[in-house]
Order: C-alpha cells, then sequence, then structure tokens
C-alpha cells in the first residue's frame, strides 16, 4: 500500500505535492474560469447589441415604409380633389379668352362710318 502511495505520489504534478502550490493552482484556474465566464457574458451582450441594431433597423424600415404610403395617399386623394378644378379653371379661361378675343376684334376692326345722325343732318344741310 504504501508502495502504491508512493508511486501515484510521483506521478501526481509538483503542485499537488506541496499544498501552497495546489491552491496557488486552484486560484490561477478560477481565475481563468471566471475569465472565461467574462468572455461569454461579453460575447452574449455583443450579440444582444448587434440584434438590438438589426431589430431597430427593420422596425424603422416598417416606420418609413407606412410613412411613405400615407404621404403617397394624402398626395393621391389632394391630387384627385384639385384635378376636376384643373378641368374648371380651364374652361374658365378658355371662356375669358374667348371673350377678350371678341372683344378685341371689336375694338380693331373699325368700319369708319359717319354717325347715323349726322348724316341725317349733312343731308339736310346740303338740301
Amino acid at each position: 500500500m504504501y508502495l502504491q502511495f508512493q508511486l501515484v505520489h510521483s506521478l501526481l504534478p509538483d503542485s499537488s505535492r506541496h499544498p501552497q502550490a495546489a491552491q496557488h493552482s486552484q486560484g490561477i484556474q478560477t481565475l481563468l474560469e471566471a475569465e472565461k465566464e467574462a468572455a461569454k457574458i461579453v460575447q452574449q451582450a455583443r450579440q444582444y447589441r448587434v440584434q438590438r441594431l438589426k431589430d431597430a433597423r427593420s422596425e424603422a424600415s416598417k416606420e418609413i415604409e407606412e410613412y411613405r404610403r400615407e404621404k403617397e395617399a394624402e398626395f393621391k386623394a389632394f391630387e384627385a380633389s384639385h384635378a376636376g378644378s384643373t378641368f374648371n379653371a380651364q374652361a374658365a379661361v378658355d371662356k375669358e379668352t374667348e371673350w377678350s378675343r371678341n372683344f378685341l376684334d371689336r375694338v380693331v376692326l373699325i368700319k369708319p362710318e359717319l354717325h347715323r345722325n349726322l348724316t341725317k343732318l349733312g343731308g339736310a344741310a346740303a338740301q
């Protein structure tokens, strides 16, 4: 039995032979595990942040698309409501233009004639 202990004891690393070295080794192991856990937490935080950014972009894209659709609908409604007034405005302009042409024709196309009363007077004076 003593030989087995000697054999096992000789196969163990130096740190297990000396209690202080074993405590030191155990402390290092605890620090390494803590470091791994911290790295894991940091990685999860990064993944969470990236996912939040993707979600925010997606949500913003949806809101922009919805806003664009609303504005297009408003514009089409505005366009439809004013399309009739455009036709009416065109009709009013055409009517005014026709009146102006008739007025200008009367003003520009002058037929010089003596006033009818003047011809009667002139005829009486000539007699």
